[in-house]
């Protein structure tokens, strides 16, 4: 079965380390405007509220982000002197409300992902949701950063955990969150719940105006033939060949009719693909070459061998020339055997390739080089079916008027039980008293000739 990994770490940390940072920013710019607003003289301080960042710690945050996301290009971040306020304002922890302790861990998450220390950002991620009274849509953010991240460092479980509370706590769905889903029950080889999630991304995306990735159908693809429903990886394949139109799909949607057990659709795909230039294995040509051949269609399957052969794809070593050659048999094409069954010998030089030439010389009756190729296939041995060689060569023996030696060979093959050897020794007995009758006549004649 097919069974790949579905990589995605990058692009999630990626989109973790930017929602991370927005959170961050978010936090600051809210206050700022906030206080920006107030145009009058100063006012006595407020009650302390938990919705707002104090004086204090709106300076420091300010001074935090503008070391860690400098306004001036071409300043490089400072985010060792960055991590040094952060740690002063942390100290201070217990005295902050809840708003407060959610903007510090928001930031000390960028400055974490920033530097590369997962974990040390989850474990702040984990932090942010033990807050009392945590705004919603800020645990929500947390935990869509969180499962984002427990998926990209491949812990799976915690990574589906996180993001269903998300989904529970959520009043709408989310594409992303759909995708890193299912790819998570993927890799934990769930399947059956991975698939409608996957469906579920499809659909959002191409219901917003989106495009989908080849992937993404390819992911589907992949779960549809694992879970062996190749009906439906059938479908699939399909719509990615009208989406693609590219090899691999072809060579998909060939393998899925096998499993279907649908072997003409499964031949008229592989021979579309091979038409589309799409082939581009040994295994590939051998495939279609010989599925011709099988269904008695060997010129065809020469047509492909040959090709593959002068492309380079199909290397003519001893194995593929056999088969060459075997095709080239089942299609009765013997003139055009003899060149590949002749470097089939020179490469194998066994006792079943120079059968293979000798039967070829005998249906061309060429029975001198018969004889040759059938008596060095006895001398190499190995022969499966030894006693069939004799009987040709006493075949070809016989048209040679070579009796003796016919008779020997077809007494050869009658003690290794070929049935119909004795039959062919009274051939041979009849075949030499009618060739020494005519000899006999004919030097009668020329003795009357002379005599005249």
């Amino acid at each position: 079965m097919l069974k790949s990994k579905f990589k995605y770490k990058s692009l999630l940390l990626a989109m973790t380390f930017a929602a991370s940072t927005l959170v961050g920013q978010a936090a600051f710019i809210a206050t700022a405007s906030a206080q920006e607003e107030d145009d009058g003289p100063r006012q006595p301080p407020p009650t302390r509220s938990s919705e707002v960042l104090s004086d204090r710690v709106f300076r420091v945050i300010s001074e935090i982000n503008e070391l860690m996301n400098p306004p001036e290009e071409g300043v490089e971040p400072d985010l060792e002197r960055a991590k040094r306020e952060l740690d002063g304002l942390n100290e201070r922890y217990d005295s902050l409300n809840n708003f407060e302790k959610s903007t510090l861990l928001n930031f000390y998450t960028n400055y974490y992902l920033a530097i590369d220390d997962i974990d040390n950002a989850l474990l702040t991620f984990e932090r942010i949701l033990t807050i009392e009274e945590l705004r919603e849509e800020a645990r929500l953010r947390a935990l869509r950063s969180l499962g984002q991240l427990y998926a990209s460092e491949e812990r799976f479980a915690e990574a589906i955990d996180t993001l269903n509370r998300w989904r529970e706590l959520s009043a709408t769905e989310d594409a992303n969150i759909f995708l890193i889903l299912a790819t998570s029950y993927y890799n934990l080889e769930n399947f059956q719940e991975a698939i409608p999630l996957l469906i579920n991304h499809m659909d959002m995306v191409i219901a917003e105006g989106g495009e989908l990735r080849k992937n993404i159908y390819g992911l589907l693809n992949l779960m549809y033939i694992e879970l062996e429903d190749y009906r439906s990886a059938l479908d699939v394949t399909r719509t990615m060949i009208a989406l693609f139109d590219e090899a691999p799909e072809y060579r998909n949607l060939a393998a899925i009719y096998g499993y279907l057990e649908e072997d003409a659709k499964r031949l008229q795909t592989l021979e579309l693909t091979y038409v589309r230039g799409f082939m581009d294995s040994e295994a590939q040509f051998l495939n279609l070459a010989q599925s011709l051949a099988g269904i008695d269609a060997p010129y065809r399957g020469i047509e492909v061998m040959e090709d593959g052969i002068a492309q380079g794809i199909v290397e003519e070593n001893e194995s593929n020339l056999r088969r060459l050659t075997q095709m080239y048999i089942m299609a009765s094409e013997f003139e055009g055997a003899v060149e590949p069954a002749e470097r089939l010998t020179e490469l194998a030089n066994d006792g079943e390739s120079w059968d293979y030439l000798g039967y070829i010389h005998l249906m061309n009756r060429d029975y001198a080089s018969a004889v040759e190729a059938m008596q060095t296939a006895l001398e190499r041995g190995g022969l499966e079916n030894q006693g069939d060689v004799q009987l040709s060569l006493a075949r070809a023996l016989v048209e040679l008027d070579r009796f003796d030696e016919a008779e020997t060979a077809a007494r050869a093959a009658q003690n290794l039980g070929v049935d119909n050897a004795q039959q062919f020794l009274t051939y041979i007995e009849s075949s030499k008293n009618r060739y020494e009758t005519l000899q006999q006549r004919k030097q009668e004649s020329i003795e009357y000739y002379r005599e005249a």
